[in-house]
């Protein structure tokens, strides 16, 4: 069967700016043209994009997927092997790697040292200590929670207005580069995710590319943190996830 690019870039939840590039590179060459010249996929083509996620979802390269895809000596069943193998190890390392990070929107609602009145002007009538015990259980004994409680405790009414000012200003600008279709891994929402870490490293914790992509995977994870970002933009928190994992590859 036949696929248009449009098709595939739906089917596959990719953008068509990204299936060109693949094909200028030679990672994805569709297998066929129409008579007025249009790219033309198959269902190898499609299997050959689903083993491109699975390794661009890893942090592989593109030049190592292409590498690796291309080898004779591999086959299928062999990339689906390696890609288990893989996706294995990531699952525990994120495990381990949840106990011992934390969130911004975790931290801006723990051991926040404002009056109720301050509060309300400053969060409204969303309660900032609503999954402050949770978080405690999960992250208390980790040093990004100490430093991040510690921090936020010291933060006056115009240090929260600020920094909610400051969150505001980026997801108006992240919102408009999802809106206009710019791709997730494009140098424009790349810098968008690199302000959203920088955010957390000015205002709560040190946060590694390493933690960065943890948090993007627990933004996804997570039903409530995928709500948090679903309800100021729907396809908001695939689409900052996907940021956040290409600029951690481009400034590894």
């Amino acid at each position: 069967m036949a696929y248009t690019v449009g098709q595939v870039a739906k089917a596959a939840r990719v953008t068509v700016r990204t299936l060109h590039h693949y094909h200028d590179i030679g990672l994805l060459s569709p297998s066929g043209r129409t008579p007025a010249g249009y790219r033309r996929y198959d269902d190898a083509d499609l299997e050959r994009l689903q083993h491109i996620r699975f390794y661009r979802e890893l942090g592989f390269p593109l030049d190592e997927i292409a590498a690796i895809l291309d080898d004779p000596a591999s086959d299928p069943a062999a990339h689906l092997l390696r890609q288990h193998d893989l996706l294995t190890g990531r699952i525990g390392k994120l495990q381990e790697m949840v106990a011992a990070i934390e969130i911004a929107m975790e931290a801006r609602r723990m051991e926040i040292n404002l009056t109720p009145e301050e509060r309300f002007e400053v969060f409204g009538d969303v309660d900032p200590e609503e999954h402050a015990e949770e978080a405690r259980q999960r992250w208390g004994d980790t040093e990004a929670y100490r430093v991040s409680t510690r921090r936020a405790a010291s933060y006056t009414k115009d240090d929260w207005l600020r920094i909610k000012g400051e969150q505001e200003d980026w997801g108006r600008r992240i919102v408009a580069a999802l809106t206009a279709g710019t791709p997730a891994d494009s140098a424009e929402a790349m810098e968008l995710a690199e302000e959203h870490r920088q955010l957390i490293v000015r205002w709560f914790y040190a946060c590694s590319y390493e933690v960065h992509t943890g948090l993007a995977d627990m933004y996804l994870a997570d039903p409530r943190f995928t709500a948090y970002y679903e309800k100021i933009a729907p396809g908001l928190a695939e689409y900052l996830a996907e940021a956040i994992h290409a600029n951690a590859i481009s400034r590894a």
